[in-house]
C-alpha cells in the first residue's frame, strides 16, 4: 500500500507541476494551435488563475517533501485534500460551461487519486 501511495503521489505531483505551468504562463505554455481547445484557462479571472497555479506548484512539494524528510508529515494528506478540492472546483467549472469531454473525465480521475492519497496518508498508512 505504501508503494501505491508513493506512486500516486508522484503521478499527482508531475501532473500538477505541468498544469501549473499552463496556468501561470499560459502564453508560453499554450501554443496557438492549442489556444482554442484551452480557452477555459483564459476565461478564468487572472487572480483566480494565479491562485490555482501557485497552489498547484506548492502542493507537489507537500505531497513529496514530508515523506522524504520526515518533517511535517501531516502536510501530505492536507496537500492531497487541497488538490481534491481544486479538482472538485474544476469539475464544477467545466460542467457549468457544458464541457462534458475527456477533460472532465481526467478531472474525475485526478480527483479520485487525490482523495485516495489524502485518505491513505491520513487514515490507512500515515507517514
Amino acid at each position: 500500500m505504501n508503494i501505491t501511495l508513493w506512486i500516486f503521489q508522484a503521478v499527482l505531483s508531475f501532473f500538477f507541476l505541468m498544469h501549473s505551468r499552463i496556468l501561470l504562463m499560459p502564453d508560453k505554455a499554450i501554443r496557438d494551435s492549442m489556444r482554442e481547445q484551452m480557452q477555459f484557462i483564459f476565461d478564468l479571472p487572472a487572480g483566480l488563475r494565479m491562485f490555482i497555479g501557485v497552489a498547484e506548484i506548492l502542493a507537489p512539494i507537500g505531497l513529496i517533501a514530508p515523506g522524504l524528510t520526515g518533517i511535517w508529515p501531516w502536510l501530505t494528506p492536507l496537500a492531497a485534500a487541497g488538490l481534491a478540492v481544486i479538482m472538485l472546483g474544476s469539475i464544477v467549472y467545466h460542467v457549468s460551461r457544458g464541457e462534458a469531454s475527456p477533460r472532465l473525465m481526467l478531472n474525475v480521475v485526478v480527483l479520485a487519486l487525490a482523495a485516495f492519497v489524502a485518505y491513505g496518508r491520513w487514515v490507512i498508512l500515515p507517514l
